[in-house]
This record gives structure tokens, sequence and C-alpha cells, in this order.
């Protein structure tokens, strides 16, 4: 006789469930990828964004020590494995993207089109490394118990989600499918930072401490912008859902400006102007001119006897006491 399962009723056999889950997947052809040929990997585009990595930030995450003696070589070889990789999940993205659109070109021209974007991308490493340079230096610069860049490198969560982001924007930009997303929520996992792949970043950006950041798809920041934890850029109202694809919805923030923590702005015509700095907790759904301070008016702090603290407090003698409170 069957066991009863916590609900009450016998629990099926292990055959009789199997059907079920596999009569669900016919079911329902939203959370399956049945009798599909082509579908990139998450995990070996993962791997690609950490040999870029490698590339990008070369003697900090090989697993090798690296000499300018053999950087030329270290250089090339990942630069093939690279191009290996890219080009494999390009080409299954775009062939994914072409089966799903129903528009059949025979593969021929994806295949190209994957090739033509891999070589795209790998031109732009040298740009890509002046931008993440000058990350580094503005992450160092604005942060005092920073030691050294080297120490932004291996240990702020704010340059690896702006890495991952630099690199998903190029992809972006070059209208890749599925890719550019696996990559920037690769780093919402690793990181806490939600940065959406079309999301434009200017120069000398530097998000500190970072947990709890969100930054839209259409947003716009200028150059030597800096934020703290918890700031959120994002849409007004999102209900429309597929019908604002496309339009701007999320706020313009302009050069040398400074968010603190948890502020939310709002909105595709929001512009926080060049300068301005935005205080702690606020809510913003208009725009702020440049050079102005935007913060809450100082709530009223109240500090009371706590008379059942003072009666225990009381109680314990001075030995009690030095050892509670010693750590």
């Amino acid at each position: 006789m069957d066991s009863p399962s916590p609900h009450g009723r016998p629990l099926p056999s292990l055959d009789e469930l199997v059907n079920r889950i596999v009569e669900s997947y016919h079911a329902d052809k939203r959370t399956q990828h049945l009798d599909s040929t082509f579908l990139p990997s998450r995990a070996r585009t993962i791997e690609a964004i950490e040999l870029i990595r490698q590339l990008m930030f070369p003697g900090f995450f090989d697993q090798q020590r690296l000499t300018s003696q053999h950087i030329h070589y270290h250089a090339g070889e990942l630069l093939n494995r690279i191009r290996d990789l890219l080009y494999e999940q390009l080409r299954q993205a775009l062939r994914y993207d072409e089966t799903r659109t129903q528009c059949n070109t025979g593969g021929e021209a994806c295949d190209a089109e994957a090739e033509r974007v891999t070589m795209a991308f790998l031109e732009r490493v040298p740009h890509l490394r002046r931008m993440l340079a000058l990350d580094v230096q503005a992450a160092f610069a604005g942060d005092p118990a920073a030691s050294s860049t080297d120490e932004t490198i291996f240990c702020y969560p704010g340059i690896d989600a702006i890495f991952i982001h630099r690199v998903a924007h190029e992809f972006y930009l070059l209208k890749v499918p599925l890719l550019p997303r696996i990559m920037s929520e690769y780093a919402h996992n690793e990181t806490g930072i939600d940065i959406h792949p079309g999301a434009t970043i200017g120069e000398s950006f530097f998000i500190d401490h970072g947990t709890g950041v969100v930054i839209g798809e259409t947003t716009l920041i200028g150059n030597r912008v800096k934020i703290y934890q918890g700031v959120t850029l994002g849409a007004t109202s999102t209900r429309g859902g597929q019908e604002y694809k496309g339009r701007k919805r999320h706020p313009t923030v302009e050069d040398d400006v400074t968010i603190y923590g948890g502020a939310i702005i709002l909105g595709g015509e929001t512009v926080i102007g060049q300068g301005s700095t935005i205080g702690g907790s606020v809510f913003i759904t208009r725009s702020v001119p440049p050079g102005h301070l935007v913060s809450l008016k100082q709530p009223e702090l109240s500090i009371n006897p706590d008379k059942w603290a003072q009666r225990m407090m009381a109680k314990r003698s001075p030995d009690d006491m030095w050892l509670g409170d010693g750590i």
C-alpha cells in the first residue's frame, strides 16, 4: 500500500510521477525548450565572461603568473579561446532568434553575423580597457577605505558589475539576443547589482558598496557619476508591459552627480542635472536642475530612558557589565 503524502493522498509511483511531469511539459510550452536545435549555453557564456576578465585585467585573475616577456603569447592564446567561445554562443543565440521569429535564412546569414559580431566586439577591447581603467581609478579615488587600485579590481563588487555591464552593453548595441541578459544576470547574481545591458554609462563610474542597486534599460548616465547602495534608477510604471518597449522609461543622470544610498529616481523624463547631489532615501519623479542638493528634512530624533533596561543594568555588578560589554 502506498504511503500517504502530507496532503493525505497516496504517494504516486516514480513512473507515474515521471508521466505527470512529462505531461506538464507538453501542456505548457513556455517552460520547456524541447526539439529545438539552437539555444545558447549560460555556462559557456559565463566561461567567456571570465576569460574576457583575464584579457581585460592581465595578471589579476590568471591561474599562472604572467610576465611582460610572455604576455604577447598569453594574450593571443586568450583571444583565440574567447573568439571560439563567443562565436559558438553568438551563433546559437542568432539561430535561436531566427527560429523563434520564424525567419529562416538557412543559417548561413546567422553564422556570418556571428563571425562579424565576434570580431566587432574583440576590436573594442582596447576601448573597453580604457573605460575600465577610468572606473578603477574612480573607485580608488572615491573611497578612502581603498588601499590601492589593485584592491578595487580584486574586491569591489561595483567594479565587477561595471566590467560585466560594459561587455554586455557592447553585445546589446550589436543587437545580440539573450547573451547580454545572461551576462547582466550573472553580474546580478554575483554582486547584488542589477544593471540592464541597455543602460548607457559614461566614464569614471563608481558604485560604492553596491548591494541593491538597480539601473534600468533606458537609463543614461554621464561621466564621473557616483552612486551608493540601494539606489534605483527605474521606470514610473510598467503596468503597460510590452506596450512600453522602445520608450525612454528611465532617468537621465548628467555628469558629476552623486546619489546616496536608498534614493529612488523614476521616469524617462526625469533628468538629474550636472553636479547635483541626491541625498539618501529620497523619492524623485521630476527633474533636478544642475548644481542642486536634494535631501529629506531631518526627522526628529527622540532619545528617552528605557526604565526596564536601567533596572537590569542596576542589578548587574561591575564585573558582569565588563564581561557583557566585551567583544
